[in-house]
C-alpha cells in the first residue's frame, strides 16, 4: 500500500464527515470492504493515541467536522491518515507549500516524526531547496524529466542551497527561475 498527502490541505480528507470517520476511512484502506458496526472503542483510542503524537489537541475533537479544522490540522490530519496503515512507502507532494511558513515547519516537523516512528520510506516532491537539503537523506533534482542531481552522505551534509543552485545552473545550463526558491534560499 501507498500513503500519500498532496499539496492541498483540503484533498485527502472528507470536510463534511469527523475526525474518526476520516480516520476509521484511512485505517480501512486496503482491506476488504464489508459493512461494519461503526466505530470500535478500540479503533477510538488507537485514534486518540495517534492524534495526541500530533500535539495539536485534536484527540479531544473526533467527532469534529474535519471542515472546521485549520489549514495546518487538517494537513496534520491528512499525514496521520497517510500513514495509519503503515504503508509501504509514502509519497509527499508539496505537503507544506499551501501552508504559512510556521505551519509549514509544524507539518514538516510532525511528519518526521512519524516517518521515524514507523520507519517508512518516503519521496518527498519540493521545491524549497532548504526542505529538500534539510529532511530526509538524500536529494536528487530533477529538470525537465531528467535527474540532473544526486546528493547523499557527507556531500550532501555540506551542501548549501547557494551551492545547490550553482549545481543545478552547472547541470542543466539554466537558471533557477522558481521565485519561492529564490525568497527562501540560503
Amino acid at each position: 500500500m501507498i500513503g500519500r498527502v498532496f499539496q492541498d490541505p483540503l484533498r485527502g480528507t472528507a470536510a463534511s464527515m469527523t475526525i474518526e470517520e476520516n480516520l476509521a476511512l484511512a485505517l480501512r484502506r486496503g482491506r476488504p470492504r464489508r459493512l461494519h458496526p461503526g466505530i470500535t472503542p478500540a479503533e477510538r483510542q488507537k485514534f486518540k493515541e495517534h492524534l495526541a503524537l500530533l500535539g495539536l489537541g485534536l484527540e479531544e475533537r473526533l467527532t469534529t467536522r474535519v471542515g472546521l479544522l485549520s489549514g495546518g490540522q487538517r494537513q496534520a490530519l491528512t499525514v496521520l491518515m497517510a500513514t495509519i496503515a503503515t504503508p509501504k512507502l509514502l509519497l509527499l507532494d508539496e505537503h507544506t507549500a499551501a501552508l504559512d511558513p510556521r505551519t509549514a515547519r509544524t507539518v514538516l516537523e510532525l511528519t518526521e516524526k512519524i516517518i521515524a516512528r514507523h520507519q517508512l520510506t518516503t519521496l518527498m516532491v519540493t521545491h524549497n531547496l532548504e526542505q529538500a537539503l534539510r529532511t530526509g537523506n538524500r536529494t536528487i533534482m530533477m529538470h525537465e524529466g531528467r535527474i540532473i542531481l544526486d546528493l547523499s552522505g557527507p556531500e550532501r551534509a555540506r551542501t548549501t542551497v547557494a551551492d545547490l543552485l550553482k549545481m543545478f545552473e552547472q547541470a542543466s545550463g539554466s537558471s533557477f527561475a522558481d521565485d519561492r526558491v529564490l525568497l527562501t534560499g540560503s
